[in-house]
């Protein structure tokens, strides 16, 4: 019997299943009790919960694993959160509803919000308030602590879904592989299986009803399969396959360190995706040649009010300070339409991604721009800080921009503030109208980095959150690649720099395609670093510019990623999908 889903974490594993159901609440409308008990019952549970995190946060902090410790504190501070605390007291004073009721309502309005945003990583922080939610309800229940930290045996994880602090806690030594129904290449359980190196399958609808306990399956988190009740021939064909694939492994490790030059002797600068300063987001700042793309918007996330100047500005200067004089290019607040924020009264729109968001946003709010300017002006001093503007759509956006920063300047001056004066100002491209202006944006922006997650949506119309069109994002679509190298020839034309901070830039086959139309920085979240300085070191700029221009010739998604199939030679664990 054969399975699929989406591949989390690369590998293949072979093992027995260990099915694991953690506490799950049953929430009803029950009638309410006394508002005082009931009040008196939150606060138990609340202390109860309290004390295993902080419990947690120790275990962890004190074996220095920096990761954990940060998604236990980050998670202490959501349980105790001002605005979040007085919203479930206020609920259980009015007594219309019981505790429980109300601690899953307000937990899962936040976590609806988070769900609803844009930026994956952020998105799923959703995670996070859901899994303080179950916490909460199971202390309010009066019911132990259940967690993947003591498995029996070496086995596969099957779950409905793996929540951080089920993560968090793994049992490393014993897990061969997680196979969740739920989740995607962004959830909690797919960044830290990647982190770990276990295989990971995610996505498979009624595995778990599907599966025994102690049934031996095969993991095959390369091609997104699970199977059943195999022969033992395919067996040992999947065996054979894990220990090549292990063996691939251990080779492309050791390029994380390395410089990456293609053979025909051109630096490509590999650059990070960082979504926070947390210690885990900077691990691989040594290997990397600088922030390509910081995102501002952790400092704005579940708070009743926006981040002060002073809170912005300790937080970017301390990336700044990580990167030691290596470029940090901070994205401005990108946020708004379906990015919904507490700190933020925004109106419902029919259309989100075509609405009021990012720099828009920022326009219709210039306090809040202006802060962000302040802080970020300030943090300047303390390293290579480039600024870049988002959902920039015409080049009255980029003046309007700049016009903006040159405010803060000026009143940053008359008050004597330091900062650098040699600020390098760019723009994300991610929508088609100004790449099509490249010609002209190239000329009044010192930089700029294309987004290819949202340019692929407004390229194809396709909702790239909308199941329901899926097929019609295509990132192998030969326009996506005609219109990044319309970008890349204008801006190198003005001798400026354009990278690519998306999706694409860690997807080894259009990443190869990417070097081709001229492009020489990529920006890859932390997991991705090694295999893209693997790609880039056996492959010539010759080579790609061949690839690049059969590509934009082709007519469909479909043959330019069949052609790239056949073309590339890559470790097939890396390739991104069609």
């Amino acid at each position: 019997m054969k399975y699929t889903g989406t591949t989390g974490s690369a590998g293949i594993a072979i093992g027995k299943v260990y099915l694991y159901q953690r506490f799950q609440p049953e929430i009803t409308m029950e009638p309410a009790g006394p508002p005082d008990c009931e009040l008196l019952h939150y606060r138990t549970a609340q202390n109860a919960a309290r004390k295993e995190l902080e419990a947690l946060r120790t275990r962890f902090s004190e074996t220095g694993n920096s990761e954990q410790t940060a998604i236990f504190a980050a998670q202490l501070e959501i349980l105790l959160d001002e605005t979040i605390d007085e919203e479930i007291r206020n609920g259980i004073s009015s007594g219309e509803c019981s505790g429980a009721w109300v601690i899953h309502s307000v937990f899962e309005q936040y976590a609806a919000m988070f769900e609803g945003l844009d930026d994956p990583i952020i998105q799923e922080r959703a995670a996070d308030l859901r899994d303080i939610c179950v916490r909460l309800l199971r202390c309010w229940a009066d019911l132990p602590e259940q967690n993947l930290s003591a498995l029996p045996e070496p086995v596969i994880i099957v779950a409905h879904d793996l929540l951080p602090s089920d993560t968090a806690t793994l049992d490393r030594k014993n897990t061969l592989g997680i196979l969740t129904e739920t989740g995607g290449g962004t959830s909690h359980s797919a960044i830290i299986a990647r982190a770990y190196e276990i295989p990971a399958v995610l996505g498979v609808s009624g595995i778990v009803s599907a599966l025994k306990n102690r049934q031996e399956v095969i993991l095959d988190a390369i091609n997104g399969k699970v199977l059943t009740n195999f022969s033992l021939e395919t067996r040992s064909t999947y065996e054979s396959k894990r220990q090549e694939y292990l063996q691939q492994q251990a080779y492309t490790k050791q390029f994380i360190a390395r410089e990456p030059v293609t053979p025909d002797n051109v630096r490509i600068l590999v650059e990070l995706n960082i979504a926070s300063a947390a210690p885990q987001e900077l691990e691989a700042v040594k290997y990397t040649d600088g922030a390509g793309l910081f995102r501002s918007e952790f400092l704005y996330m579940g708070r009743s009010a926006p981040p002060t100047e002073e809170e912005q500005f300790q937080a970017y200067r301390k990336v700044l300070m990580a990167y030691n004089h290596r470029p940090v290019i901070l994205r401005t607040l990108d946020i708004g339409g379906d990015k919904p924020l507490a700190c933020l009264d925004l109106p419902k729109e029919e259309n989100p991604f075509l609405g009021e968001r990012a720099l828009r946003l920022c326009f219709r709010h210039p306090e809040i721009f202006h802060t962000q300017l302040r802080a970020a002006l300030r943090a300047s001093s303390f390293g290579q800080l480039w600024l870049m503007f988002p959902m920039v759509s015409s080049m009255e956006d980029l003046r309007r921009a700049k016009a903006c920063l040159e405010r803060a300047k000026e009143e940053l001056r008359s008050e004597r503030v330091p900062f650098r004066e040699d600020l390098k100002t760019g723009m994300m491209i991610e929508v088609p109208s100004i790449a099509l202006l490249a010609d002209q944006a190239a000329k009044e922006a010192d930089f700029a980095s294309i987004g290819t997650n949202d340019l692929i949506q407004y390229l194809t119309a396709a909702d790239r959150g909308n199941p329901a069109v899926s097929d019609y994002y295509q990132a192998y679509h030969p326009a996506v690649f005609r219109l990044i190298r319309y970008v890349a020839r204008y801006f190198a034309a003005q001798g400026k720099p354009v990278g690519v901070c998306g999706e694409m830039g860690g997807n080894l086959l259009a990443a190869t395609v990417l070097i081709g139309l001229g492009i020489r920085q990529l920006s890859v979240g932390a997991a991705s670093v090694a295999a893209v300085k693997q790609m880039i070191s056996s492959t010539s700029c010759e080579k790609a510019e061949e690839l690049a221009k059969t590509v934009c010739g082709l007519s469909t998604a479909g043959e330019v990623y069949q052609y790239l199939r056949e073309k590339v030679t890559l470790s097939h664990s890396f390739i991104g999908g069609s």
